[in-house]
């Protein structure tokens, strides 16, 4: 169950795999997890972050304590030039998301599962929908449960 590491950075405590692939120019920060199937290109994942399962993120900076969801790309590429992708602190990538480059995702936003994200989303903020659109994040529920 090896992964590949091409030219990368991992910090301490930082975990990699299986079956991932780090290619040229990337960072997992002091902490960070790096799943199964993932793929970094040219990324810094930073401090605390998660990425897990068969996402791809390329041309990326994200900050400490990100959340990316499993099936998460980056599509930095528009067929002449790559494009890059920066996510803010603490923000949320839920599964599926697709963030078309180049786009700034703001610290403690979030994008709802399959959000097709082709503007930038302010700090605080949710992106729902295909194209996705900025939405205020539903205030969680008294109690910590649906249930209230």
């Amino acid at each position: 169950m090896a992964s590949i590491a091409e030219s990368s950075v991992i910090e301490d405590e930082a975990t990699v795999g299986p079956f991932s692939h780090l290619r040229a120019g990337s960072v997992v920060g002091r902490g960070a997890q790096v799943g199964n199937y993932a793929e970094l290109k040219n990324t810094r994942l930073g401090a605390g972050s998660k990425q897990h399962h068969m996402s791809y993120l390329g041309d990326a900076v994200l900050g400490e304590r990100v959340n990316v969801g499993a099936g998460t790309i980056t599509a930095n590429y528009d067929g002449s030039r790559k494009h890059p992708t920066t996510v803010g602190d603490g923000a949320f990538l839920g599964v599926d998301t697709m963030l078309i480059a180049p786009i700034d995702i703001g610290e403690g936003a979030k994008t709802g599962a399959g959000a097709v994200v082709t503007r930038d989303v302010p700090a605080g903020k949710l992106a729902v929908g295909v194209p996705a659109r900025i939405r205020e994040p539903r205030a969680k529920p008294a109690g910590g449960s649906p249930e209230g």
